[in-house]
């Protein structure tokens, strides 16, 4: 078969022959339709996220570990937990018996690998305890992911949404999407504490983020009291680290600020099926729209490359 197949850590997946998968007992093989690639699959390719050896400890392999597939039945399903070396970037994938999910009717299979990306939208509500009316701010809203958020947060009925990113022109397109303020993280630090401080209002509810580093530690700082005073809580949903792994934690900036932090897989598991359907509720009725950017498998090499596609999903139809 077709694949894209990476012979070294940090290299690029390049469009060659790899054998067949051979089903073991208790798998079958799914005709592969299409892949979206995230962030989290470069970083698995570079070696550089936490599951990464279970992966590149078998070079050369095929990277993505999800994806939308037919099966021999004809089944429109997702797919996912892939027996490595044999990732989704590939015409055929090796898929466990229960490791598969029916698509809905109705939605195309390029964006129905792009669903997922919308339930870290929903950890407002399943890790953060958003109830209607609250403020929202959503750090690191100008990627796929972001974008998404500020949809399902208007969705559910916020009362305002704070939106930051590193890109003015990417920023002037959330207000569209429904953001009523955005605030430019490139700004320097003391800037970017005062913009935080100004944007606020009443205060930040729910903070879903997707940043880390340097933009949080900043957002902290600003919710720090000037005063000495008890402040209502702000719930900070800990999602990604594009903007850093790490950050400094003065203890100022919890003792009387309210400030929670969460896992955003808090909640999530109980709340999953409930949470799916809504996803595709929304997307079936158009509330919910995905921006993504297909190519064929063969363009993989140059596609895995790019960088221009701003807030779109790059999906890989084989």
């Amino acid at each position: 078969m077709k694949a894209a197949v990476l012979h070294e850590i940090g290299g690029v997946p390049e469009y060659e022959d790899f054998p067949d998968p051979v089903p073991k007992e208790g798998e079958m093989i799914v005709d592969v339709r299409a892949v979206a690639v995230e962030n989290v699959d470069r970083a698995i390719a570079a070696g550089q996220h936490y599951t990464a050896g279970r992966y590149v400890s078998q070079l050369p392999f095929i990277p993505c570990f999800d994806g939308v597939g037919e099966l021999p039945d004809g089944r429109l399903v997702g797919f996912g937990n892939l027996r490595p070396p044999y990732g989704a970037l590939a015409e055929k994938a090796v898929v466990a018996d229960g490791a598969f999910a029916p698509i809905p009717d109705g939605i195309d299979p390029a964006v129905a690998t792009v669903l997922a990306s919308a339930f870290t939208g929903m950890a407002i509500r399943t890790a953060g305890g958003f109830i209607a009316g609250e403020t929202v701010l959503v750090q690191g809203a100008t990627g796929v992911a972001g974008r998404l958020a500020i949809q399902v947060a208007r969705l559910l009925g916020a009362g305002r949404i704070v939106a930051t990113g590193r890109d003015n022109g990417a920023l002037r397109e959330l207000r569209d999407l429904g953001a009523d303020v955005v605030i430019n993280t490139a700004a320097d630090d003391e800037a970017l504490v005062g913009a935080y401080r100004q944007a606020r209002g009443d205060g930040y509810d729910v903070v879903l983020d997707y940043l880390w580093g340097r933009p949080t530690a900043m957002l902290l700082r600003s919710l720090i009291p000037e005063s000495f005073a008890f402040h209502k809580p702000t719930r900070l949903i800990q999602v990604g680290e594009s903007a850093g792994t790490d950050l400094t934690l003065p203890a100022a900036s919890l003792r009387t600020s309210g400030v929670e932090i969460y896992g955003a897989a808090r909640g999530m598991q109980e709340a999953m099926d409930e949470v799916y359907a809504q996803i595709v509720a929304w997307t079936r009725s158009g509330d919910l729209t995905f921006t993504v950017h297909t190519v064929p498998l063969s363009d993989i090499a140059s596609a895995w490359r790019r960088t221009d596609l701003r807030g779109q999903r790059l999906v890989v139809v084989p």
